[in-house]
């Protein structure tokens, strides 16, 4: 039977890929690459790099486009389940060209259990084409944790609980009951429109890369700072992936 191996990469740095990922890397015929666009251009050559280090028996990479998002939905659930859905027919195709005995993967940015729908779109290609595959998936570092190692901080503060969100929950207000929110997959800049209040925050783009950006302190202190490198750094690489951590500190 095929087998499917979705793998953690990490979040850009090549020495981010365990032990157990190089391990899988080693046991596959067919790696899928997609491509498109500047951040996936970047992002496939990260994963070609990680192929040529660490596969050391004859692999054949497979790229393929990924669709872009139709934003004209209205509805953001129903705009992210029809992409899934186009995603999903798109990998039906190549799952099915594969070998009956043969082992693929996707690799994947971060961790493939934590804000990423690889898993649940994998799941959709089983439904709708019928394929029998196994599926193997193998955990990678994630932004957060290379976030807070950046900064040399914990991610919690003492007994007390975390949430991890995006921009555009966050926008509604501030979690119940929490310190520290870690805010992921924000193309709103949402720290900007929030009351600043004592809140400190840890912000990063492209946590682990090369070009990493890091800014810390007092978010009425430095949140213009931080959008004036975010944008420049957009405009200098096309692209842009950024985390940040927001903690409520004492008066």
């Amino acid at each position: 039977m095929r087998k499917l191996f979705i793998i953690g990469i990490g979040t850009g740095n090549r020495e981010h890929v365990t032990m157990q990922a190089i391990s899988a890397l080693n046991q596959i015929d067919v790696v899928f690459i997609p491509t498109k666009g500047d951040e996936k251009a970047a992002l496939a050559a990260i994963r070609h790099e990680i192929c040529d280090r660490y596969i050391s028996r004859p692999v054949e990479i497979r790229e393929f486009p990924i669709l872009q998002r139709n934003r004209e939905t209205p509805d953001y659930r129903q705009r992210v389940i029809d992409w899934h859905d186009m995603i999903a027919q798109s990998y039906g195709k190549l799952f099915a060209d594969m070998p009956d005995d043969a082992n693929g993967a996707l690799l994947v940015w971060g961790d493939p259990g934590l804000y990423d729908s690889t898993l649940r779109i994998v799941e959709s290609v089983k439904e709708q084409t019928g394929l029998a595959f196994d599926i193997e998936v193998i955990p990678g570092i994630t932004a957060i944790q290379a976030l807070t190692a950046a900064f040399a901080i914990p991610l919690n503060t003492i007994g007390n609980p975390v949430t991890i969100t995006t921009g555009r929950k966050l926008v509604s207000g501030w979690p119940d009951g929490a310190d520290s929110v870690v805010v992921m997959l924000d193309g709103q800049k949402t720290y900007a429109q929030i009351a600043p209040g004592n809140i400190d925050i840890y912000w990063a783009a492209y946590v682990g890369m090369e070009q990493e950006i890091l800014i810390s302190g007092p978010l009425a202190k430095v949140r213009d700072k931080i959008s004036a490198a975010r944008e420049a750094a957009r405009a200098e690489h096309g692209w842009i992936m950024d985390i940040y951590l927001l903690r409520r500190t004492s008066a």
